[in-house]
């Protein structure tokens, strides 16, 4: 077996790990060349060394501990796309991926924007939003025709051609305003209309007379007038069976070449499925733009959870490597080897500190700060309440 390379001396220059990790993902990073060396040494004492030989290189170190750093680069990264991945969503920055490094930005939160996201179809159903576009449309009225096919009669704003189909969602056939219907415009003279008119009152009062009345008597006539027209008289209303549009009351001479507008979308873009409003923008936590964190700025909390992971994972990798030699032979006898040991106990401390670090993360997530200032609030109010009240005497 090959001898643990350990170098006892200080380094003399900062860059002595760089080319000794696998990836060398923070080889430029100061602080982790200098830890690096001193982390060597702390698994090295705590392995045994110098008094039991290790079956493994100083390289071998740096390789656990680049993997203990990008570990809490993951975790770090997990939770917060756990608390903010809808905050990156539709972003246009995905990162750089792999090749990147370096610590990602607080976040700033979009006052749930989210939400308004998530929700475009609802909005579209009621013609207030979504991520499908309303065209217009409009035929042109033939005296006695009532029934006009939208494929074929109606100018479209954009065409739909032989595989879709319209879907109608606002037709513009209404009656005159109730409003023009209050008095006769044409009572009294023509000078008296047009010093009324100059006030503002020509639409609502003959010339001969005005009387100022509250709102609520127009709003109550207009009603009666709307009311009147729909009972009496042929409403303003129209029918849709599959692309056909049966026009209410039945055109008239006077009503040839007028147009009868509408609001339409096309059937396949409310129904496509592959929309790419996300295209090179954040979709998922696959292109959040999370990178390695940068080492320097790691606190001492997260090293010395790191310097423990390494530890765990040096264990791990001796023992795989003491595992393939069960026993040693010597002069007069043999020597067993605790490769099985070393390993089991190696994997029970990486899981523990997993556990541990996810656990302390889920404390300060998000939805637990929200819970905890709830309950220091209620606490709060609870001791308000319990405090004696002044009595104020007259």
């Amino acid at each position: 077996m090959s001898k643990f390379l350990f170098l006892y001396s200080e380094p003399t220059a900062s860059n002595q790990v760089d080319g000794q990790t696998p990836h060398g993902i923070y080889d430029t990073d100061t602080e982790f060349q200098s830890d690096s060396l001193t982390t060597c040494k702390y698994v090295a004492s705590k392995l045994g060394h110098p008094v039991m030989q290790l079956e493994f290189n100083s390289g071998s170190i740096y390789a656990c501990f680049e993997e203990a750093v990008s570990e809490y680069s993951q975790q770090i990264n997990h939770y917060n796309t756990k608390n903010w991945m809808w905050e990156h969503y539709g972003n246009t920055d995905t990162g750089s991926g792999y090749s990147g490094t370096g610590s990602h930005q607080a976040e700033t939160p979009n006052g749930g924007m989210s939400l308004f996201t998530l929700s475009e179809q609802y909005g579209q159903a009621v013609n207030v939003g979504g991520n499908a576009t309303m065209f217009t449309g409009s035929i042109i009225l033939s005296a006695s025709k009532q029934v006009y096919d939208l494929t074929s009669e109606a100018n479209l704003e954009s065409s739909i051609g032989t595989k879709n189909r319209l879907e109608i969602q606002r037709v513009f056939n209404q009656g005159p305003a109730a409003i023009s219907k209050f008095y006769d415009p044409f009572a009294g003279t023509y000078d008296n209309i047009e010093l009324i008119d100059s006030f503002g009152f020509g639409n609502v009062s003959p010339a001969v007379s005005y009387i100022l009345r509250p709102i609520s008597y127009d709003l109550a006539r207009a009603n009666a007038i709307e009311t009147n027209d729909l009972v009496r008289k042929a409403a303003y209303s129209f029918e849709l069976i599959n692309n056909k549009l049966r026009i209410f009351p039945v055109p008239e001479s006077s009503d040839a070449g007028e147009k009868i507008y509408f609001h339409y979308y096309k059937r396949n873009d409310r129904t496509d499925v592959t929309q790419d409003y996300t295209l090179n923008k954040v979709s998922d936590p696959s292109n959040i733009p999370y990178k390695f964190i940068t080492y320097t700025e790691i606190n001492s909390m997260g090293r010395n959870w790191i310097r423990k992971y390494t530890l765990a994972l040096a264990k791990e990798l001796l023992g795989i490597i003491r595992s393939k030699y069960a026993a040693l032979p010597l002069p007069n006898g043999e020597v067993s080897m605790d490769g099985e040991a070393l390993k089991s106990e190696g994997r029970e401390e990486k899981a523990n500190l997993l556990e541990e670090l996810s656990e302390f993360l889920e404390a300060v997530s998000k939805k637990e700060q929200a819970i905890t200032e709830q309950e220091v609030a209620n606490a709060q109010q609870e001791v308000l309440n319990k405090a004696p009240l002044k009595i104020y005497i007259g």
